[in-house]
Order: structure tokens, then sequence, then C-alpha cells
């Protein structure tokens, strides 16, 4: 019979990312690109978004935002004109962060931009057509003589090396986006923080508690072994909200997000994971990793991913994954997620970020052969999990649906 894995919270928390000097006073050619993004959001529902095929991306060290524009080669700095804080928050979304911390215009004049340097403005009433929407402007072109310079909340720092079954030893500081939640004293299961004041884990983790007060919860972060977690205080949860469409039979719908009351402080061992992109479809044997404590002590361990198609296959599960469901792991077993380790993190590298790729959710047994681990989508949840934070309202202005 299947079995729900439910989870023990990873190992130790990775090395936060350098924050950089948000004053952008450095030249613009030496500046290192952070990471780039195509944009693929919003297009799931009605009219395309007049921004769903441009990419952004956002240089170190001075913040400065570059835009590709279809049809125009190359990255352009972006002017200050008629930018907003709803464009912003949606920019760093689809760079896969939770939100916007910082943003402003930066005068030309303190930057040194190369003299052929372009510009790409967007227009004061956005349609549905890309090339409408952004305007190339030659160099020094911006009208306002500002560029936008863009700061998003931290997240997915590298870990400073790479028990779940077959797995090996966590190093302190190799996960620090995994959490361990407590029910009473006990450990239950993983989650991992994607901000200071959120964890996602999954339903299937506290829907059976769902009529229990929320202040028998606790959420350990930095831990490294469940040994600490009796003798220092865990962060107290505000609410725990379980998806609507939760479905405790198929396993449907397996995500939960917990609020803390206080805001955790980042460190070296506590830091945020990045969310993925918008339709993240990453192809098989992507070398992801998966994290906890669960029945064989603190530990991690390198998955692949499998295709759909083959786990919904007659070998393996027989349809029964949803399309918000993905598999990970080995056909001949030896390496899975087990009981205790439900609710943690399925993370894949990406550029220089690691993204929340999955959740563990369910399987036949633990590492059986031809039953890897199934795991919650997270790429399909993303306008689930903004919506439940709260500040969709501010991009009703740019078309995305709340």
């Amino acid at each position: 019979a299947r079995r729900l894995l439910l989870l023990l919270a990873a190992a130790g928390l990775l090395a936060g990312a350098a924050a950089g000097l948000w004053l952008l006073g450095c030249p613009v050619s030496a500046a290192r690109v952070a990471w780039a993004r195509t944009i693929a959001a919003c297009a799931r529902q009605g009219p395309a978004h007049p921004m769903a095929s441009v990419s952004f991306r956002i240089t170190t060290g001075t913040f400065l935002l570059e835009v590709q524009v279809p049809g125009a080669p190359g990255w352009r700095l972006a002017c200050h004109d008629y930018w907003s804080l709803a464009l912003g928050t949606w920019v760093c979304r689809q760079l896969g962060h939770l939100r916007l911390t910082h943003h402003k215009g930066v005068n030309l004049t303190d930057v040194q931009a190369d003299a052929a340097q372009e510009f790409a403005q967007i227009l004061p009433n956005p349609v549905s057509n890309t090339e409408d929407v952004w305007q190339i402007r030659w160099a020094h072109g911006c009208e306002s003589g500002r560029i936008v310079a863009l700061k998003c909340s931290e997240c997915g720092a590298r870990a400073r090396d790479a028990r779940v079954v077959g797995g090996s030893d966590a190093a302190p500081g190799r996960w620090p986006w995994q959490v361990s939640l407590h029910l009473d004293t006990q450990h239950l299961c993983g989650g991992s923080l994607v901000a200071p004041e959120w964890v996602v884990t999954a339903a299937h983790c506290v829907h059976s508690y769902r009529h229990l007060p929320v202040s028998r919860w606790q959420v350990f972060a930095g831990l490294v072994s469940q040994a600490v977690g009796g003798q220092a205080a865990g962060a107290v949860p505000g609410s725990i909200l379980s998806h609507a469409r939760y479905n405790d039979s198929s396993h449907d719908y397996d995500i939960a997000l917990v609020k803390l009351r206080t805001p955790l402080r980042f460190s070296d061992a506590v830091h945020a994971v990045c969310l993925p992109p918008y339709h993240q479809d990453l192809p098989a044997g992507t070398a992801c990793w998966i994290s906890g404590w669960g029945y064989t002590q603190p530990g991690h361990a390198l998955v692949p991913l499998i295709g759909t198609k083959k786990c919904n296959g007659s070998c393996m599960y027989s349809g029964e994954l949803s399309p918000r469901m993905l598999c990970a792991g080995y056909s001949d077993g030896k390496v899975d997620a087990c009981q205790g380790d439900s609710g943690g993190p399925l993370v894949c590298p990406d550029d220089l970020a690691w993204r929340l790729v999955g959740i563990v959710s369910w399987g036949t047994g633990c590492a059986e052969p031809n039953h890897p681990g199934v795991y919650t989508k997270v790429a399909e949840f993303l306008d689930w999990i903004y919506h439940t934070q709260g500040v969709d309202s501010l991009l009703a202005g740019w078309g995305c649906p709340e």
C-alpha cells in the first residue's frame, strides 16, 4: 500500500548570498550579471501579458535592471520613466523572488554607461503587444535621465558543499532554507523558507491537525540535529494555510503555507530558497537534491527528475500522478525521501541560485524499485503562493490574474 512520506527537515543551512552595494557607482560594463530569466508569466489565462516574452536580468553590485525585447537583440538598461512598484514586484517574481525589496531611479550621470548604450523605455499605457510596450532609445535617451535599479528579496544562495535513504550527512550551512515543523515537542515534517516569515510545506503534514490550536506548532530553522531542537526556541506560526483543493486520498494540491508571527533573521545558517519561474518544465535527468532527517538521521541525496510520462506508466504509478506532481529518484530504488521527510524541499540549481522545484509528498514505500518519490510541483502553485501572501492587488494594473 502507498504511504505518505512524512518528513524530517534538512540538515545544515547554507551560506547567504552577499547583498552587495546599493550605491550603484560601478561601470555597467564591469558588472557581472547575476542571472537572466525569460519571462513566461500570465500566459495561461486570457490575453498574453504585455511582457510575457521579455527577459530581464539584474547586474551584481550595481543592481541595474536590463531588458531584452524580442526582435531587438542585446540587453538594454531600463529607463525609469513610467516605472512602478507593481512592475518591480512582477519582475522580481518572474526571477523567482517572493517580493520586491527596493527600487529607485538612478541618474545616468552616476553610472559609466557605454557611449553607444541603448535603453529600453516602457510606454505609459501598456497594451498586449510586446513591441508596443517597449521603446528602444539611443544613448542617454531616457526622457527622465534615469534608469531602474532593482533589489529583490534574497534567496537561493549556493551552499558551501553538495538522511534520506541512500544519502549522506549534510554539513552545517548546506541547506539554509530547510526547517523542521514540530507539533508539540516532536518533529513531524519539513518545510522550506521562501521569505523570513513564510514557510512552504505539504498540506498532508498539517491537514489531520487543522482543528488544533496553531500555538501547538513550532518551526525550527538552522538546526543541524533534532537534539538541538529540544534546547532552542522555535518560531511560532501565526497561521497555517493549506490549499483549499487538497485531496487527502489522491494527494493532489499537496501544498501549505506557514506564516510566522515574527520573521526569522537570515544568517549563514538561515536563508530562503528561490521559487521557480512560471511554467518551469525541467527535462528528465535534471540533477536535484532532497534533504531531511526522516528515519535515517540528517542528510541529503542527489536524485534525477523522472519524466511524468514514464512515472505515470504501468511500470511505476499507472496514471496516479496529476499535472501538479512530479517524480524524482531512480528506477532501481536505493535513494529516496522517506518517513519524516514530507513537506521538505526538492531543490535544483539554476544559474547562480537554488530553486524550490518540489515538495516531498508521497510514494509507495521508501526507495523501492520502480516507485520513486512523488513531489508537489511548486511551479504550478505560484499564483496561489503570491495570492496567499496577500499583495497581488499591486499587479492588477498589469493584466496578471490574482
